[in-house]
């Protein structure tokens, strides 16, 4: 599984894969909830422009704190573009970024919170997402629950809605959006109120 051989299919292993592996040590040495397990990498672009960002999410509890929210683990030391530089340098608008209240999973300590990002494009573009943490939650430790899964989705100016999975290309027109809900992070130990 960490070694590959030719031609077996691979990618993402920095990206995607090594969040679940650190997930996966963590959780067999009983030391800390999943954290989101994923960079949810974003890419949109056309002939002359293209962008890319990872989106932040839930980190997992440990025996003696919470998880926190919106942030980076694990493999990333990534940052998003501060928003009036990406308005200022793309066509598009940052709509909602804010922390997803209650995506964390409970428990003794409380797992972080994941973030809803909602990107309104004034052009057309075509774009992909690659991800993960959208079918399988973030585990919780300890007796501590589960985050919430990410979605994905592409808001039409017509109104219509279309639900991406963890890997999807798109295409968007002007006024048409992308919004991501990025996992929680799992909770560690079984909630005092159970």
């Amino acid at each position: 599984m960490l070694d590959p051989q030719p031609p077996a299919a691979v990618a993402a292993g920095n990206v995607e894969t090594s969040q679940c592996i650190v997930d996966a040590l963590y959780g067999a040495l009983g030391v800390l909830a999943a954290a989101q397990g994923t960079m949810n990498n974003l890419t949109f672009g056309d002939e002359c422009l293209q962008y890319y960002e990872t989106i932040a999410g839930g980190s997992g509890a440990g025996p003696d704190f919470d998880g926190c929210d919106a942030v980076q683990t694990h493999m990333t030391n990534s940052r998003l573009t501060d928003p009036e530089i990406l308005e200022a340098k793309f066509p598009v608008l940052l709509r909602e970024f804010r922390i997803r209240p209650g995506s964390g999973g409970a428990g003794r300590h409380r797992g972080g919170d994941g973030i809803i990002r909602r990107i309104e494009f004034r052009a057309p573009f075509s774009g992909a997402l690659l991800a993960n943490r959208r079918r399988v939650p973030p585990f919780g430790i300890a007796g501590g629950h589960p985050g919430a899964p990410g979605s994905a989705r592409v808001l039409r100016s017509s109104g219509a809605v279309e639900t991406l999975g963890a890997t999807a290309v798109f295409q968007v027109d002007a006024g048409d959006a992308i919004e991501i809900w990025t996992p929680g992070g799992g909770g560690f130990g079984a909630p005092e109120n159970a």
